[in-house]
């Protein structure tokens, strides 16, 4: 879809060998040793809290391919923390909403209950055509005014915000980081 946009109308043809180079690309660097792959500050610590609560299963929609996501469990020690993991190679891409659709269905979630974390307007036009909540997150690749353009129900600016994002957003009716969640 990057490859679309970034692409003049006359050149579309070529997008499926540019999408095909720039993952030739990505694995090669990868092997090398030259792509490292970094967590943001405070996810590790954010996921740990998240993966403590009984009442919280945790899932992956990307739009990187299996092989990726695989890759950055490893290298950060997070195997095991995702009940369910949808990738772009498995369901249409983002702003579809097969990749929570399927999510959802593999793990009996409820719409009502379920909760998209993502750093793009497409990850927020994803979760309102899936019928769940979306929180945009300011430090990835959209900025502020974007995500606000697909109307997610809130948009924090760091790691220690979305516990009680969370919480408001779930109706959670317990302290969570400090803060007293409605």
């Amino acid at each position: 879809m990057a490859f679309a946009q970034l692409t003049a109308r006359e050149h579309h043809h070529l997008v499926p060998a540019m999408a095909d180079a720039y993952r030739e690309a990505k694995v090669a660097r990868r092997l090398a040793g030259l792509d490292h792959d970094p967590l943001y500050p405070g996810a590790l610590a954010a996921l740990d809290a998240l993966s403590a609560r009984e009442d919280v299963l945790l899932g992956v929609a990307t739009g990187k391919a299996m092989r990726g996501v695989l890759h950055m469990q490893e290298a950060h020690g997070l195997e095991g923390r995702f009940v369910t993991i949808q990738t772009a190679d498995k369901a249409p891409s983002k702003p579809h909403p097969g990749m929570i659709l399927q999510a959802m269905e593999e793990t009996g979630a409820d719409p009502a209950r379920t909760v998209m974390i993502g750093d793009t307007g497409f990850d927020m036009e994803m979760a309102r055509a899936a019928g769940v909540a979306g929180i945009g997150v300011t430090w990835g690749y959209h900025p502020r005014e974007r995500l606000a353009q697909a109307a997610p129900a809130r948009i924090i600016d760091g790691f220690d915000m979305l516990l009680p994002a969370l919480g408001e957003t779930l109706g959670w009716r317990e302290a969570v980081a400090g803060r007293e969640a409605v």
